[in-house]
Formats: structure tokens, sequence, C-alpha cells
């Protein structure tokens, strides 16, 4: 079953999961059981892929050794991309006049972002200097992973350039809320933003900012067309508000046990927390009763 080919398959059912919270540890680790399931029910021809607000260059370690066929949603679905290069299949960029204006509000209010975007050739995540702790949080994960796409520069409007999927905020809570209320006012219609508290930075909310088309749902539904060749049953799992418009887009919708309320809602199952394997658990159990 490989897709990345261009070849497209015939499969009864695809299996679809987010990383953070849900697939991977409370360290944003896959653990060593999960690693060896998934790496025998791929092996076997489990159709399964990953749809995740991360970046390919965030993921790729995490994931290193699993043989992933299926094309993997990043960016929360700007991007539908070829695991094994990075290469993308897919791109939802956000407009540069919407872009521009948006950079500019964001400097107003007296904040600094980053700028995720791909110039045609590779990615690139254009970071001005560190103003805090989140920040500084950040720039210093993504050397530890010694990302490719890192540009530091003193201006991000550079990256206007480019095809920008992505700009990121990161502050305190009462300043990136407000943000996110300005935006929503100027731009009804127009934006997909996404507020939390980053788990793994506590006390700095990150605000992300994209076209209003990007969704994993969106990325799921250019996934089956290009690539699967008749209708199939779709199974998906999460764990908080991004997940919302993916699960809602499945046939069937399974939230961890530490998944939001909203999402436990709509969920037509529940399995265990992130912390117990519970994704590659329910997987294992299911492929080894259907096949």
């Amino acid at each position: 079953m490989l897709l990345n080919n261009g070849k497209r398959t015939n499969v009864d059912r695809l299996y679809i999961t987010d990383l953070d919270g849900t697939l991977l540890q409370d360290d944003a680790t896959l653990s060593p059981w999960s690693r060896h399931i998934l790496e025998e029910l791929l092996t076997d021809g489990l159709p399964f892929t990953i749809a995740t607000a991360r970046s390919h260059a965030s993921f790729r370690v995490l994931l290193a050794g699993l043989p992933l066929s299926l094309p993997v949603i990043e960016f929360n679905g700007a991007y539908l991309s070829d695991f094994a290069s990075g290469e993308h299949l897919f791109v939802q960029e956000l407009a540069t006049p919407v872009a521009a204006d948006v950079l500019e509000t964001i400097h107003q209010q007296g904040l600094t972002p980053y700028v995720s975007s791909f110039d045609g050739e590779a990615d690139r995540l254009y970071c001005p200097p560190a103003v805090n702790a989140g920040m500084e949080w950040y720039i210093a994960d993504r050397r530890s992973h010694s990302d490719p796409r890192l540009q530091f520069v003193d201006d991000v409007s550079i990256g206007l350039a480019d095809q920008i999927v992505c700009i990121t905020v990161i502050g305190d809570e009462t300043s990136t809320r407000q943000l996110h209320q300005d935006l929503l006012q100027q731009r009804d219609g127009q934006l997909r933003m996404y507020h939390w508290q980053n788990d793994y930075s506590p006390g700095w909310h990150w605000l992300t900012i994209q076209d209003i088309h990007v969704s994993k749902a969106h990325a799921l539904e250019e996934l089956v067309a290009r690539y699967v060749e008749t209708p199939c049953e779709i199974v998906a799992f999460g764990d908080q508000n991004n997940d919302i418009e993916m699960l809602t887009h499945a046939d069937r919708p399974i939230a961890v046990a530490n998944a939001t309320d909203e999402l436990k809602a709509l969920a037509t199952e529940g399995i265990g927390p992130n912390t117990q394997d519970s994704v590659a658990r329910y997987l294992q159990e299911e492929w080894q009763r259907t096949r």
C-alpha cells in the first residue's frame, strides 16, 4: 500500500490520529510499546496516518522508523505531506494581503510573531528575537531537534514572499486572548485560529493564525479524494478542540480519556488516556479481530 508513488489504494477502513495528548505521552514522546505495536501493524498493512498541529520537522524524529506510507496531515491541515521526504502534496496558504494585515495588527499590539511558510522549495520558520520565556522555550525546543526551517531574522515580514501557512504568537494569556478577539472582529470568516496554553511550557499561551479553510477535516478529505480508491470508514482519534472537525467528519470518532469535554461530547467511543498507549492498544485489538 505505497501511496506516495501516486497510486491509489482500496481499503475498507482508514485510521487517523492526533499526536500530542492522543498518541504521544505527556512528555511528547512515542512510548517504546506503542512504537513496537505500530511498526508491526503498519508492516502488516494497517491503513493508518496522523493529523497534527506539528510540522514535519517537529514530528519526523518522534516517529522515525515507522513505515508510514499514507500521506500525513501537518499544521492542522495546512499541509498534506509525504512522511518519508516531507514533500507537500497539498498546501493551504494564507492570502498575502491578509497575512500582511495580520502581521501589522500583531505589531501594533506590541507582540512578536513567528511565521511558518513554504518558499516553493523548503519550509521556513522565520524567528524574530525572543521577547519572553515562552518564545525562548520554543526556540530551544526547535534547536534541540535541529529544525532545518529555522531562519533568524529581525523582521518576519520577509515571509510574505512565501506561501505562509501559519502565524504564531506566544505570550501571556491576556495579550494573546485580546489579539484573538481583535482578529475575529477584523477578519471574521477569513481566519482559522486556535488559542491555548502550551502544556510543555506552562504559563505561556499560543495563538495560531491560519487561512479559514485550514482544518484537519479538509486535509483528510483531500487525502481520501487523492489516494483512496473507494469510500471507506474513517476512524479518528483526538483529544483537543482542534480535532473537533476531524472527528465530526469521521464515521467513528474516538476520544481519549483526557480529551476536552467538547470532544468527548461528539465521540461515539471513549478509550483510555494517552499515557496508557490507548490508541495503539485499540488499533492492535481491532486489527487482530478484523483480520
